[in-house]
């Protein structure tokens, strides 16, 4: 199943299209260090993407990190919906070298997200840390998900990153595989 969201502000310009499963993947932000988080989570999470953002990161990366979180969170809802019944909720304990990310997700229709431990500096390269948490915040508000991820251990934090970049992408494919069970007792779901 395919979905395409474009989103076009006056700070940014998005056109994505997410692929559940997918192999296909073609990352173009402006942000090196965003791009290669993308391409890792979208590899864990056997989704194709397609996404080409432009915004004004003579700033910073802020805006066009969250309007990007906002855009997938959109099309992981879409996706969610149209993959229905699926499993819902899923978790991952993924270690990168030194570093140890928890995450625990569910497709609830309550979307918020939780974020609990803290990098040892506060940029790689030329992207702010703190944008990773502005990131999957935007996901998980948009895509009507809980999410919750914590830093155990960081050696760097380039891989504490990659840890949670990547056990987000492997929770996110753990909850979407259908199952014959409906998702929600209440009758009602996202």
């Amino acid at each position: 199943m395919k979905t395409e969201i474009i989103r076009n502000t006056s700070e940014t310009q998005i056109s994505l299209t997410l692929e559940y499963p997918g192999t296909e993947r073609e990352i173009e932000t402006g942000c090196g260090f965003l791009d290669h988080m993308l391409n890792l989570m979208c590899h864990r999470a056997r989704f194709g993407i397609v996404l080409k953002a432009k915004g004004d990161v003579e700033i910073d990366f802020h805006h066009l990190t969250e309007d990007i979180g906002i855009a997938l969170g959109q099309a992981l809802r879409v996706i969610a919906k149209e993959s229905a019944p699926i499993n819902r909720y899923a978790w991952c304990m993924l270690p990168m070298d030194g570093s140890l990310a928890r995450v625990a997700l569910d497709f609830s229709g309550r979307g918020g997200a939780f974020f609990k431990g803290s990098f040892p500096t506060e940029r790689c390269a030329d992207f702010d840390l703190e944008l990773v948490f502005e990131f999957f915040q935007a996901l998980a508000r948009e895509g009507a998900i809980t999410l919750h991820i914590g830093i155990l251990e960081a050696d760097n934090s380039h891989h504490a990153a990659e840890a949670i970049f990547k056990a987000v992408g492997v929770s996110l494919r753990q909850a979407l595989l259908t199952t014959a069970i409906d998702p929600s007792t209440k009758g009602l779901w996202l």
